[in-house]
């Protein structure tokens, strides 16, 4: 098996960079993540198809971090080929209060027995797991506003926030 590690292409950036850059939308992302336990991450299969799984996510010391059942379909996809994109869950119904949002990005194995141990003390997983870190490329929030509006808010990293509104 091979084991990914950075490579060059869009420069991703931690989750505290995200924070420091878009406070507003990082709060919202959170909160978003935060009102449901299970969320959907895309993978790449070996032959390049992507493939989604169900994953629960958590936000810690600047970081977002991805934990997973050892040797999953998943983190497979991902040791290969560490691109990803994650969708919040949308919740019961269709309002998706807070709106829709996403994350893509690229995330690398941890294995750094300090960090993983950190992690376990603070969620508890059950053991052995895969634990990822990332690197966001890029960060979506789409929401109607008023009834009439459809709202895009795009982050990259290194650039501004952009806002894209629809009527």
């Amino acid at each position: 098996m091979t084991r990914t590690t950075p490579t060059s292409g869009t420069a991703g950036t931690d989750w505290a960079a995200f924070v420091a850059a878009a406070p507003d939308l990082a709060r919202t992302v959170e909160s978003r993540f935060a009102a449901h336990r299970h969320h959907v991450l895309a993978t790449l299969r070996r032959d390049g198809s992507p493939r989604t799984s169900g994953l629960e996510v958590r936000f810690l010391d600047g970081g977002l971090w991805l934990g997973m059942m050892p040797d999953s379909v998943k983190a497979l996809d991902l040791l290969r080929d560490p691109r990803f994109a994650l969708q919040a869950n949308p919740g019961d119904g269709t309002d998706m209060g807070g709106g829709d949002v996403r994350i893509a990005g690229r995330a690398y194995e941890v294995e750094d027995t300090a960090v993983k141990g950190a992690y376990m003390e603070e969620v508890e997983p059950p053991e052995p797991f895969h634990l990822f870190r990332t690197e966001l490329t890029e960060v979506v929030r789409t929401h109607v506003e008023d009834d009439t509006c459809l709202v895009v808010e795009i982050w990259q990293p290194g650039e501004p926030l952009r806002t894209v509104r629809r009527r």
